[in-house]
């Protein structure tokens, strides 16, 4: 999901002012499909699915999910990046050449690099809830073979420190990259319109997709209605001028990767919005994944944040809120705060050159000995990484 800076959704503006009236209105459930039908419409053209940028191979394949193995040793610890599961693909990871994280991690020392790279849900997946996605990341966890350490991209992250709570002994080292932990630790776009919506909106947009929130359609309500060379100039942190034929290579690539989207199931997306962003139960300690309540509190696996200072979609606060969430030893943690937007984290040029190496070399190094906490963190120093 994308928001060019400085301008809002259209479609979210316009249904914003109608979504309070329609949470006290008797007539709730007719308004709510009256403007789910307004936002969705019509389906975007269908398009080829995204390519990848760094050879790899398909280790493991599930009906849900396919385990992409980047390996190019057998030395080093195992590291499995969660990608997102929420509109678009997994390639946001590898997009292209100077904009990979994928290419980035294993130049900078990992070995042995996996990705879970969730598939568009099918009709018969419809009632898939988030605890089958858990139980899927725990096949391909057990595939590697555990301890991994585990790195969770934007939506990703919630699942990744979801699964690290559930089985803390699978995971070596946890990284969580533009995730959402406490949504009541600040605001976000994303955050709004959960929290200002009525659940019969998002119940009907499951509807009139038959069970499923078809990417395809939904695309117009979550993004803008066009995305400038500008826009993506900014996000990629490119210095190819506008018009160059480098630079039409990369707009090519990113427009690509922007229109071909992923259906959600509809259990799974529902479950998401009312239980983790209404009711913010991951923080809360409420939320029960896979027979047992998530208590973010056994977590002492060593932790990095990395955060963007302009995250539209997961508020700086609402991921650094982890640290007292946790039960992480002050040497065991690091954050660090980024200047660039959400997908900057993920494909600027300028933070994969200088966040992610520092990120490897922490991943790569021994961790200290687990303690418990005996005194409060220290906070971040926030430094921001920049050239």
């Amino acid at each position: 999901m994308y928001e060019p800076a400085g301008r809002q959704f259209p479609s979210l503006a316009l249904l914003w002012s109608a979504f309070a009236a329609a949470s006290a209105s008797e007539m709730a459930a007719l308004i709510a499909k009256q403007f789910a039908d307004l936002a969705v419409g019509p389906a975007a053209p269908a398009v080829p699915k995204p390519t990848w940028t760094t050879p790899h191979k398909i280790a493991l394949e599930l009906k849900i999910v396919g385990l992409r193995d980047f390996s190019t040793g057998d030395n080093g610890p195992p590291v499995l990046l969660c990608a997102p599961f929420a509109l678009h693909g997994a390639a946001i990871a590898d997009l292209a050449p100077g904009h990979s994280l994928v290419a980035t991690l294993l130049k900078t020392g990992l070995r042995r690099l996996f990705l879970a790279d969730w598939y568009s849900a099918t009709p018969d997946m419809r009632f898939l809830g988030i605890d089958d996605y858990l139980a899927a990341l725990n096949v391909l966890v057990d595939h590697i073979g555990d301890p991994v350490d585990l790195v969770g991209l934007s939506q990703g992250g919630w699942m990744a420190l979801m699964y690290t709570a559930r089985f803390p002994t699978k995971v070596r080292k946890l990284v969580l990259a533009g995730a959402s932990v406490d949504i009541a630790a600040g605001s976000s776009a994303l955050s709004i319109l959960a929290d200002n919506s009525p659940p019969v909106i998002f119940r009907e947009l499951v509807r009139l997709g038959d069970g499923l929130v078809p990417g395809r359609k939904v695309l117009k309500f979550w993004g803008p209605e066009s995305i400038t060379a500008e826009d993506i100039q900014q996000l990629l942190q490119t210095e190819e001028p506008i018009g160059s034929a480098v630079f039409g290579k990369l707009e090519t690539l990113f427009r690509a990767w922007h229109a071909w989207t992923v259906d959600l199931p509809g259990a799974f997306f529902l479950e998401v919005v009312e239980k983790l962003y209404k009711r913010n139960e991951l923080a809360t300690g409420d939320f029960v994944a896979l027979g047992q309540k998530i208590d973010l509190k056994k977590i002492n696996t060593p932790l990095f944040m990395l955060a963007a200072t302009n995250d539209e979609l997961a508020a700086v606060q609402q991921l650094f809120a982890a640290e007292d969430l946790v039960s992480t030893a002050a040497q065991n943690l690091r954050k660090a705060l980024a200047p660039c937007r959400h997908l900057g984290l993920f494909m600027g040029k300028r933070i994969l050159e200088d966040a992610w190496p520092n990120i490897v070399r922490w991943i790569i190094q021994e961790p200290p000995l687990p303690q418990a906490k005996s005194r409060p963190i220290p906070r971040c120093d926030r430094s921001r990484l920049s050239r």
